[in-house]
């Protein structure tokens, strides 16, 4: 494990500074609006425009990266995002808050794609996996201490804002020291959607919900949690238990997925999603014990936390090992989409019935996805297990990310030189 952790220590430890600095500004938005009495509706429009931003830098990231190299383009980004983090400490206006949240969310994307070509370049062919595995860990981890570092500083004032740029600006030191070149993006081409709806009609349905759930719970269930009156600490509590229960569900799940129907599966996961949906929903209107929220919460997080994993074993069992990464990458544009759409429909509903809507909306999506999951089930018989790819726990950053899925095939055309190709 040290031998393999050695060469990406530092790329690591980037991402996790990065990922720390942007989860802390994620749930202090949400809590900032709502302490300015600005509407669910509204704050959905700002929260939204993450992703937005992070679907367009999905996109356009990668061309930015190969005509710059990656050492400017990683400056640049992490610059820009540090920027944006500081524009909402020295302006409070909901317009251009939503702008700043959208560069925040383009400039990860590419922050993304930067780091983990860095560790495809690093990391051998037997040792993918478990780069993978650590990456995995030490996003969630990042992310739920970023969610409890709001109880750092004062709530109200421009410190945390600060603490957000500041990790995030010191990412830099340990990623633009590295000195190795990343792949050649050119090579990681995505698949088109229509290709991949045909391949996988679930799998692409369910990528898309998956966007729809995780996006609205995120963006928006920092305000459910003010409306019900809890302390800073307690938000920070109700949002990032939701983590700590997706990164501890996956490896049960995927190991029940590699033994049955994954589609079976799918649908234990979405029922997870609508009664504990459900159950926020309840005891919002009624009151209860913040260990019954947090309860009800940790399941919820384990089943948004799944689903968008479950949705590309099951479109990697009907594509060629060749295109897996390409498939990756439209699955995630498909992800951002619907992580787009999702804090839009569910803040308008919170602002025509009240908050508690938000597990309305979620318990309405995932019962969606349950219906069209049975009805595939119908129309297409199970692949046998011997046959289905294995799960592979993974979260939403890049495309790149998915070529140290051991499932894949590496990148072709490595650069393997001193100089990164922005810097000859």
């Amino acid at each position: 494990m040290l031998l393999v952790l050695r060469p990406v220590f530092s790329l690591l430890f980037g991402a996790g500074l990065l990922v720390l600095g942007n989860g802390l500004i994620g749930i202090l938005l949400p809590v900032r609006l709502g302490i300015e009495k600005v509407s669910p509706d509204i704050s959905g429009l700002v929260m939204s425009a993450y992703y937005l931003g992070f679907m367009v830098g999905s996109v356009l990231g990668q061309g930015i990266i190969r005509r710059v190299g990656h050492i400017r383009a990683f400056a640049a980004f992490a610059a820009l995002a540090t920027a944006s983090s500081l524009v909402h400490a020295l302006v409070f206006d909901v317009a251009l808050w939503a702008l700043m949240r959208a560069l925040t969310g383009f400039c990860v994307a590419a922050l993304y794609a930067t780091i983990e070509s860095w560790l495809n370049v690093k990391t051998s062919n037997e040792g993918r996996g478990q780069v993978l595995s650590i990456y995995l860990v030490t996003t969630y981890l990042a992310t739920l201490i970023g969610q409890l570092l709001i109880n750092a500083l004062e709530i109200e004032g421009l410190g945390l804002f600060c603490l957000g740029a500041l990790l995030m600006s010191l990412s830099l030191v340990p990623v633009v020291l590295t000195r190795v070149a990343g792949p050649e993006l050119g090579g990681v081409k995505r698949l088109g959607l229509r290709v991949l709806y045909r391949a996988s009609p679930l799998g692409v349905i369910a990528t898309w919900g998956a966007g729809m759930l995780s996006g609205a719970f995120y963006a928006l269930g920092a305000i459910y949690a003010g409306h019900l009156q809890l302390t800073v600490w307690q938000i920070s509590l109700f949002m990032g238990v939701p983590i700590f229960g997706g990164l501890v569900l996956q490896w049960p799940i995927g190991k029940l997925s590699d033994r049955y129907d994954r589609r079976t599966v799918l649908l234990g996961v979405l029922i997870m999603c609508v009664v504990s949906s459900v159950v926020l929903s309840v005891f919002s209107l009624g009151g209860a014990s913040l260990t019954t929220l947090l309860v009800a919460v940790v399941f919820l997080g384990g089943a948004l936390a799944t689903i968008y994993p479950l949705a590309v074993a099951q479109a990697y069992d009907y594509v060629d090992r060749a295109d897996m990464v390409g498939a990756s990458g439209g699955l995630l544009l498909v992800w951002a989409i619907g992580g787009t759409v999702g804090p839009l429909i569910a803040s308008f509903f919170m602002g025509q019935f009240g908050p508690s809507a938000l597990f309305v909306y979620l318990a309405v999506v995932a019962s969606a996805i349950m219906i069209f999951t049975a009805y595939r089930m119908l129309a297409r018989q199970a692949r046998p297990a011997s046959e289905q790819t294995t799960f592979v726990s993974m979260q939403t950053t890049s495309a790149i990310a998915n070529a140290l899925d051991p499932r894949t095939d590496p990148l072709p055309e490595f650069y393997y030189n001193d100089e990164d190709p922005g810097d000859r």
